[in-house]
């Protein structure tokens, strides 16, 4: 089935999952993982993309196993940044063997190994949602920002370029994550406005450890609210108080942004089940009433 016709009946649950590295794990253990987000009855689980290696072949197989073995719908991610149209036409043929209806197509960020020209064939991701649209039946996905795209140099710039997107032939919109919940109230209001009509989930990635804030605060470019810094700051030493307060900051965060009318909810689940299910053993009722 897809997404844009559950989203067409309902908000929706879901949750994202990456390839492991061919090098020192093996797709069994997602596997195991996915089973058991597969317990809180998510409508989509969307798998990263990596276009180099077994990453991309590693990524049809992980949405193919969901699609066979789970009740959720695939989301199969496509970065486009280093691929050719030849490139993109043999990973599509793939999935689209395997059953695959949806995908999220990404630019990506540049791999480092790849020239600076790189990005000759797919400048953007609204080039690679045109392209797929020419030739496949894809419900298509696409990312936004709330705080705005790291190159844009306004948030207009950037739902400008998410409007294009739109036109394009994206169907809904996941926000990368964001830890201050009045950024993608405001992303909502402004796309809106500028006439952006499709669903925009939110992403919620919990912080549940120190190694994982430090990451975010390099690399994602979120801002951390006060009173998250304050309490890391606290207990930056105390692992288990460390997952507490991140399982707890999202909890809270999901309440709040279902209590107002969010399109749904999508968590990014770093490979952890147990942090899915800490999360829905918290919050089950709401869950249930609002997202089935």
């Amino acid at each position: 089935m897809k997404i844009s016709d559950i989203l067409r009946k309902k908000k929706t649950f879901s949750f994202e999952v990456f390839p492991p590295n061919p090098n020192n794990s093996n797709l069994h253990d997602i596997f195991s993982t996915i089973d058991e987000l597969n317990q809180y009855r998510p409508d989509f689980i969307s798998v990263t993309f990596k276009s180099s290696g077994d990453f991309a072949q590693n990524t049809i197989e992980l949405a193919s196993y969901i699609q066979r073995q789970t009740t959720a719908e695939p989301l199969a991610h496509l970065t486009c940044g280093a691929l050719d149209p030849n490139a993109v036409d043999k990973v599509t043929a793939a999935m689209v063997d395997q059953g695959i209806e949806n995908v999220m197509a990404l630019r990506g960020d540049k791999p480092a190994d790849i020239p600076s020209d790189y990005l000759k064939c797919f400048q953007h991701a609204s080039d690679l949602m045109a392209y797929l649209r020419k030739s496949h039946d894809f419900c298509i996905g696409g990312a936004c920002y709330p705080e705005g795209h790291i190159e844009c140099e306004s948030l207009y710039e950037d739902l400008a370029n998410l409007k294009i997107k739109q036109e394009m032939g994206a169907s809904f919109f996941i926000s990368q994550l964001c830890y201050d919940n009045n950024y993608y109230y405001r992303l909502v209001r402004v796309a809106r406005n500028m006439g952006i009509t499709v669903p925009i989930i939110p992403g919620i990635m919990p912080l549940t450890s120190t190694v994982m804030f430090n990451k975010i605060m390099h690399m994602a470019g979120a801002s951390i609210p006060f009173e998250l810094r304050v309490l890391f700051d606290r207990f930056r030493n105390d692992k288990q108080a460390m997952y507490e307060i991140g399982i707890a900051y999202s909890v809270n965060q999901i309440l709040e942004l279902l209590a107002n009318d969010a399109d749904g909810i999508h968590i990014y689940t770093m490979n952890n089940a147990r942090v899915a299910a800490d999360i829905y053993s918290r919050i089950h009722n709401v869950i249930e009433k609002e997202l089935r």
